[in-house]
């Protein structure tokens, strides 16, 4: 701002949170002042509010509760699954070796499985069946009147020497199949011929997909920030071309195909068609509806680009972050494992006969209940954790004063996450959780055809999807803000809502179309890469059909890498729209790009007693 304002300008706007002046020379409605005046403790919360900037100083712990909760969670999960381990049954797979103890009314184990006074008699073996039926060329003998055999054409290369059965016979045939595919395993040599090319190019495929995601990804970057424009707009026509290219060349594929053309008839292929054209005329439909956006959505991608290129190492740490969650599921799945051997081999009673079974501890199914729990809670309160880091890490440089941003901004960013702000990363992990169990249960339900419960099915889902927008709506900017000020969950939830009201800004964000821009984008990229992969492996290796598959497994290997950029991509854009926020409630410019690109969303003009809730044009899908 010019120094030459006068100071009591900013205080007597602040002093009326429905009125906002311009920063950019771009006027911002105003909505009449409330009829009464507000009380002491308003006016205490806009003190509160007048301080909202990044925290650089020491943070308390907030959300202990719920930090404790998980805590105990963990440790419970971990200290059973010890006792788990070390209580183990060492008996567990040898059920069989135990015989009823009538003396005893116990289980007995058998150290000589060959004991004469075993009451189940030993089952035969394969080898000994296959002797019995069989005449060997070196053994003493001969066996003249076996009716088994193999196909004389492969007695070349077998020690058996067999006489072969008429085809009329059933058993003839199953067991001849039989021995075929036995003879095919005991010489794989043309196994390893048919499997060994496919496996090679696949593993070198992926390989070198996972090596060349790292620049492949570098590049998206760095044409998204400098060539937002001409990638968006050039990746626009292929949202329509490569799904018409599929759907034509599958057509025409099948069509030509024999054995493709039997099974699928031609009026079927021709419906398929049709329908798939169907959804790509929806497609080009919503992007002509929603056009008069995308030239704001073009710049606010470019915005969080730059944003995103200037802190680089994210893409070092979330991986990290990633990786230590599996080390940390490690232990738990052993434990799991370890968890089913204890119990006990028990006798039990059938018909006046008794036999040995496996009983199970009781405990167990809850140590899995539990376990799973923790598992699935740590999965999204990680999720969280690298929300905050991103939102931190991004805040940082946003209120630097230069462009480049703190030297240590992503450690401290880490250590706030994992430290003062742990319990509520923790309670917003559990919320998503609970909703993600019960959209779980509730698209469970669903799946069920039983008479009767489809009113029930419809109420559980119309509450599901109720709660989700409701969390969802809770859950939005809260980790921005918490990543941002350091306050705990709920106090971040509507201090955030309170700020985005009185500078007439949506919760509702334009972040829709962009996700939805980058996600084609990010399909265009990974659809030529998996083409042009098609083309080499048939070309320069002539692997034929299977290429098909490996095109397939590098397309969506690159596409899960591509989708973890957008991922990050999308927590920057809403990141920043909460700084820039904050910058219009203080009066400030921290950074002018981004005031000359978000000045231009879409502003809330409902009235004062439903302000925060935006009265937008939809996004039409």
């Amino acid at each position: 701002m010019d120094s030459g304002e006068d100071p009591n300008k900013l205080t007597s706007t602040l002093d009326d949170p429905t009125t906002t002046q311009p920063l950019l020379n771009h006027p911002y409605p105003t909505l009449d002042p409330p009829p009464t005046a507000r009380t002491s403790e308003a006016d205490d919360d806009r003190t509160q509010y007048l301080q909202i900037s990044y925290n650089y100083g020491p943070r308390s712990i907030k959300d202990i509760p719920f930090l404790v909760l998980f805590s105990l969670l963990v440790f419970c999960t971990f200290g059973f699954g010890i006792f788990a381990s070390v209580r183990r049954n060492p008996h567990h797979d040898q059920v069989s070796s135990f015989v009823y103890n009538a003396t005893s009314s116990s289980c007995t184990l058998l150290r000589d499985f060959r004991n004469p006074i075993s009451p189940t008699p030993s089952k035969p073996d394969l080898f000994s069946t296959l002797s019995e039926n069989f005449t060997f060329l070196d053994s003493p003998t001969s066996l003249n009147y076996s009716e088994f055999s193999l196909p004389n054409r492969m007695i070349w290369n077998s020690s058996i020497s067999v006489k072969p059965i008429p085809l009329t016979s059933s058993k003839a045939v199953v067991f001849n199949g039989f021995m075929e595919d036995l003879f095919f395993l005991n010489n794989p040599t043309s196994l390893k011929f048919s499997k060994s090319s496919l496996l090679e190019s696949l593993v070198w495929v992926l390989v070198i997909t996972l090596v060349l995601s790292v620049p492949f990804v570098s590049v998206v970057l760095l044409l998204l920030k400098h060539y937002t424009k001409q990638i968006v707009y050039a990746s626009l026509p292929f949202f329509v071309v490569i799904p018409v290219f599929i759907n034509v060349y599958w057509f025409v594929a099948c069509t030509v195909s024999s054995s493709c053309s039997d099974v699928f008839p031609l009026a079927y292929r021709i419906l398929v068609l049709i329908f798939v054209f169907l959804i790509i005329g929806v497609i080009v439909w919503i992007f002509i509806v929603n056009w008069h956006r995308i030239e704001l959505t073009v710049s606010i991608i470019g915005v969080a680009s730059n944003a995103l290129s200037k802190n680089l190492g994210l893409f070092g740490i979330l991986p990290a972050l990633t990786l230590g969650l599996f080390v940390y599921y490690a232990p738990i799945v052993v434990f799991l494992i370890l968890a089913r051997l204890n119990g006990k081999i028990v006798a039990k009673e059938n018909h006046g006969e008794y036999y040995c079974v496996w009983k199970q501890d009781s405990w167990v199914p809850a140590y899995y209940t539990l376990a799973i729990l923790t598992m699935l809670w740590s999965a999204t309160a990680m999720v969280e954790a690298q929300v905050y880091v991103i939102s931190g890490t991004v805040a940082q440089w946003y209120f630097s004063k230069d462009d480049v941003g703190p030297r240590r901004g992503i450690r401290s960013s880490l250590r706030n996450a994992f430290g003062p702000s742990s319990g509520t990363i923790c309670l917003s992990g559990l919320l998503m959780c609970i909703v993600r169990i019960v959209r779980s249960m509730v698209d469970n339900a669903r799946q069920e055809d039983a008479p009767g419960i489809g009113i029930v099915n419809l109420v559980l889902r119309c509450c599901a999807n109720t709660l989700l927008s409701a969390v969802n709506f809770l859950n939005k900017f809260t980790i921005n803000f918490a990543a941002i000020t350091g306050e705990a969950y709920f106090t971040s939830a509507q201090m955030t809502y309170e700020l985005l009201k009185r500078n007439l800004l949506s919760t509702v964000f334009v972040e829709t179309v962009s996700t939805r821009l980058l996600a084609g984008i990010i399909f265009v990229l990974s659809a030529i890469y998996a083409i042009l992969v098609c083309v080499v492996l048939k070309a320069a290796i002539h692997l034929g059909d299977e290429a098909y598959l490996v095109s397939l497994m590098a397309w969506v290997l690159l596409i899960v890498i591509l989708g973890f950029f957008v991922h990050v991509l999308n927590n920057v854009i809403e990141t920043v729209y909460v700084c820039y926020a904050i910058d219009r409630d203080r009066g400030e410019v921290c950074k002018q790009e981004v005031h000359e690109v978000y000045v231009h969303l879409p502003i809330s003009r409902s009235h004062s007693h439903r302000a925060g809730f935006v009265d937008r044009t939809p996004l039409i899908v």
